[in-house]
């Protein structure tokens, strides 16, 4: 291909073709056979019922071949990750902007583990767009408004490079929806170090969490946010394969360890973080074990203290403890 795009996440996606169904079309949509010729006379427009679309595994298979009229972009979000609620909308707004040039499907990866796996989707969010129905990779993790409107751009002309040119029409297309500012959204006292993990700087958002929290010892929401801004700013810099290969290499190495977990973690596997910590914490010394409950404690607060996963995971850290 003539034009590449940006590689922020492992390039050579899987096929997905397996999991879609052929044939079948979302409501009010006519939607081609995959890799369709275009309609004499022009790109071809077919209908949708929305621009931005919650997609299941189930009916992924319905919207796969829209790809062969328009790239799809699938955002792989969670409710736990504050980075996807953060991208989310901009990447809502930015596919509103472009008027039918682009579809965005929105995935839930708790609630649809076979296309979190389908996509490799090794940390949440992840962006992957679909071309043809081939996966093209886009980036992982939080990202400005305007890198996310350039990565669009790019993925409008590889699709037209590769005779997908067409447009979609929805009773929600074009413009823009008008937005609430995100002053509106987020607690005064909270919008320096939100801003902060907003643009990537980890480090600041750190410590704009830790003094609210002087400030309000009991403000949960932010207890929630220093626990996430400390596991984005430890893996800040290390890439999956450089972890995985450390912890690998160094089985000695505590921090090297604990560092899987929080890769295991940002990427939706829950349990398997918190069961690597709590057998690190069952063969470890006293010296260990308060590091390692302490990260423990931390992802807690990311997942959510309610979360039935973290009350087995706590409640098999009391039994080691006692």
């Amino acid at each position: 291909m003539a034009t590449e795009m940006p590689q922020r996440i492992p390039s050579g996606g899987v096929d997905l073709s397996h999991l879609a169904q052929r044939g079948a079309a979302p409501a009010g949509a006519q939607a081609p056979g995959p890799g369709a010729p275009a309609q004499p006379g022009g790109p071809q427009t077919v209908d949708v019922p929305a621009l931005v679309l919650d997609v299941t595994d189930a009916a992924f298979g319905q919207i796969a071949p829209l790809s062969a009229v328009v790239p799809i972009v699938f955002d792989l979000w969670a409710d736990w990750s504050e980075p996807s609620k953060a991208l989310s909308p901009i990447l809502e707004k930015v596919t509103r902007e472009l008027d039918g040039r682009v579809l965005l499907a929105r995935v839930d990866v708790d609630a649809n583990p076979g296309l979190a796996q389908a996509f490799q989707a090794q940390s949440i969010p992840t962006v992957v767009a679909m071309i043809g129905e081939r996966p093209v990779p886009l980036f992982q993790g939080p990202v400005p408004e305007q890198e996310v409107r350039e990565f669009f751009v790019r993925l409008i002309q590889l699709a037209e490079e590769n005779g997908v040119a067409g447009r979609v029409n929805a009773p929600d297309g074009g413009a823009a929806q008008p937005e609430a500012p995100a002053e509106a959204q987020v607690p005064e006292a909270h919008l320096a170090a939100f801003e902060a993990a907003e643009r990537g700087d980890f480090d600041t958002a750190v410590r704009e969490w830790e003094a609210v929290l002087q400030k309000s010892p009991a403000d949960s929401d932010a207890k929630a946010a220093l626990a996430q801004s400390k596991l984005l700013q430890r893996l800040q810099g290390h890439t999956l394969e450089d972890i995985r290969a450390e912890a690998a290499a160094k089985p000695a190495d505590l921090e090297a360890q604990m560092r899987v977990a929080d890769l295991d973690l940002s990427g939706g596997h829950i349990e398997d973080s918190f069961l690597r910590l709590l057998d690190l914490f069952a063969a470890a010394d006293e010296e260990a074990r308060a590091l390692i409950r302490g990260r423990l404690l931390e992802l807690f607060e990311v997942v959510g203290v309610a979360d039935p996963r973290v009350i087995a995971a706590r409640g098999r850290l009391a039994n080691l403890l006692y």
